[in-house]
């Protein structure tokens, strides 16, 4: 589980660019290799000022041979989840599904359940569908009549880390980074899930809790 912190509304404005990201890769041994295993999670204000953008990525460090035959697992729910009041419990939930090559998005609604279970809320009024980027093809795009965009496919890794040198560092064998350093990352790729949502549809002022969590169907 992936968690942020982001500001709304008047407040946002004031600080254009914020953007919130968590990140790990394949430190979790029972969705290692899976669309299950989030590596990423980003939370930011849109080019649309009145818009936040929402990222998961998940099954981390795909060669370019193996992404072009990986494809997201249709027994994982991906679900943003968006706490509005402050309580660490979620009040909306944006719910991404795969089916027969294409993702299907669900929300922001309120959820029919809270914590770590979840059920699809395929009654919705707000939701969305999207054909999922084949490895190498121009970006596909969908929108909804809520005014949200979505997309869902192969994207090059953008997490920057030099592994090497943390565990010199950690180690206690190196005194500090290099700059620059190297990148463990470089020529990986990711599967992300993007959405992009107005903020009406969250809330238009204070702050909102945000966090990623991919669920296995039972």
């Amino acid at each position: 589980m992936k968690k942020s912190k982001i500001l709304l509304g008047t407040v946002i404005l004031g600080i254009i660019g914020l953007i919130t990201v968590a990140a790990d890769h394949i430190d979790a041994p029972a969705a290692a290799g899976t669309s299950a295993d989030i590596t990423d999670f980003y939370a930011f204000q849109a080019e649309d000022t009145d818009n936040l953008v929402f990222v998961a990525n998940v099954q981390g460090l795909l060669s370019p041979t193996a992404t072009s035959t990986t494809v997201f697992d249709e027994n994982v729910l991906v679900e943003f989840n968006i706490d509005t009041d402050g309580d660490n419990v979620e009040d909306l939930v944006i719910q991404a599904i795969p089916k027969d090559g294409k993702m299907y998005f669900f929300g922001p609604i309120g959820p029919l359940s809270t914590g770590k279970n979840s059920n699809i809320s395929t009654m919705s009024s707000i939701k969305g569908e999207v054909a999922i980027t084949a490895y190498g093809s121009n970006a596909v795009i969908g929108t909804n009549n809520s005014g949200m965009k979505m997309f869902a496919g192969p994207r090059d890794d953008p997490f920057f880390m030099d592994f090497a040198r943390y565990g010199e560092v950690v180690g206690g064998t190196a005194p500090g980074f290099n700059n620059p350093g190297a990148d463990t990352f470089a020529g990986s790729n990711v599967l992300s899930i993007v959405v992009e949502v107005p903020k009406s549809l969250v809330g238009t002022s204070g702050t909102i809790n945000t966090w990623v969590e991919a669920k296995v169907k039972q």
